[in-house]
């Protein structure tokens, strides 16, 4: 018996993580235009099928220059999402239709985690609507996307063990100790004691504090620090053994 072979299409699906100004994790989703669908059900991961002569990573900044406006972002590809029935939905079949104009019997993934600091005007040259949204009020969305974000999760987490600095793509340029406990936390899901944490960060000399402390807080003002890059690359110490 023959095999059958089936018009299949190789697509790249990017998921941003920020970090808000309420210390909450928040993904990058864009609105797709669908007429005949409900609002709650345009959301998307951003994403393209690979063009003729792009390569893979490529096209991954392709579509976060188009989401974001920044030319070079931080990227990882992490997982290939090849389950032939990942497309099936009649909603996700004539949105594909609509979108491409080809004859697309099934198409495979090639998933991307990328960073990005949420105070970054995001300037999209290819949706209109570009939103930040918490990680735990992402809402049911088209494909399989709600389990690339699962998977991205867990390759986030191995990310930040093997290499820790990656979390300071999230913060702001001047942070508190606060701040980076609450981002590492989200992240790491540790059960960490705050002020073992910050006994654990005064000893690291490449978190350099500043002369500089909150203004018009409610709380008690925190002092701002720093991360040095060139530092930290002659001592690279794991933040929480």
């Amino acid at each position: 018996m023959s095999p059958s072979f089936i018009h299949t299409y190789v697509s790249v699906d990017c998921v941003v993580f920020g970090f808000d100004h309420e210390n909450r994790l928040n993904i990058l989703l864009a609105q797709r235009h669908f007429e005949n669908v409900p609002i709650e059900r345009q959301k998307k991961l951003p994403g393209s099928l690979i063009l003729s002569e792009e390569d893979v990573d490529d096209a991954a900044q392709r579509v976060l220059h188009e989401l974001t406006g920044i030319k070079k972002m931080v990227l990882k590809q992490f997982k290939c999402f090849a389950d032939p029935m990942r497309a099936s939905s009649n909603d996700d079949i004539r949105w594909m239709g609509e979108e491409y104009k080809h004859n697309i019997d099934r198409i495979i993934t090639v998933a991307y985690l990328s960073l990005c600091k949420i105070d970054h005007k995001i300037n999209s040259t290819k949706y209109d609507t570009v939103d930040w949204c918490p990680i735990d009020k992402v809402p049911l969305l088209p494909f399989d996307h709600n389990k690339i974000i699962s998977e991205s999760l867990i390759e986030i987490r191995k990310w930040i063990e093997s290499d820790f600095s990656i979390i300071f793509e999230l913060l702001p340029k001047r942070f508190t100790i606060r701040q980076l406990y609450q981002l590492y936390s989200a992240l790491s899901e540790k059960r960490i004691d705050i002020k073992n944490f910050h006994k654990k960060i005064s000893s690291f000399n490449y978190i350099i504090p500043l002369d500089e402390i909150e203004t018009n807080v409610a709380h008690r003002a925190a002092r701002y620090y720093k991360f040095d890059a060139k530092v930290y690359k002659k001592n690279n110490t794991k933040l929480i053994k």
